[in-house]
């Protein structure tokens, strides 16, 4: 299972990479591998201010349907449009082209509150 050391992790399996007061979330290595086949993902907060830990969008699998938290405050910029005809990226690469949003941070020093790449591990018992 790939957890990259350099990413932030949530307890509802999102990563985050800081950029300046941007940061780019999706969803784990772990967390696609449990859900399955990838078949959509929808974000509909585009242009949204949202508080950490609100839902930003789903994603659905052939089984099921998951709620998408927003790790830390902010406006979300972007949305990953390649992941409207292609959803299974996020299932062969999660921490790259499969990444999900793009967030203007409220306040970055919540991206230090979350979880480190050991910490992560030790969540899902890496």
């Amino acid at each position: 299972m790939n957890i990259p050391s350099e990413l932030k992790y949530t307890k509802d399996h999102e990563w985050v990479k800081l950029e300046g007061d941007v940061a780019t979330v999706g969803i784990t290595d772990f967390a696609q591998s449990e859900l399955g086949d990838i078949v959509y993902v929808e974000v509909e907060t585009v242009d949204e201010t949202l508080e950490a830990d609100e839902v930003f969008g789903t994603v659905e699998a052939v089984k099921t349907v998951s709620d998408l938290f927003l790790p830390v405050a902010g406006e979300i910029i972007e949305f990953n449009e390649a992941l409207e005809d292609e959803p299974e990226t996020v299932n062969t690469d999660p921490y790259g082209n499969g990444w999900m949003i793009k967030v203007k941070c409220s306040d970055v020093s919540q991206v230090d509150g979350l979880m480190s790449s050991d910490e992560y591990k030790e969540l899902v018992g890496a």
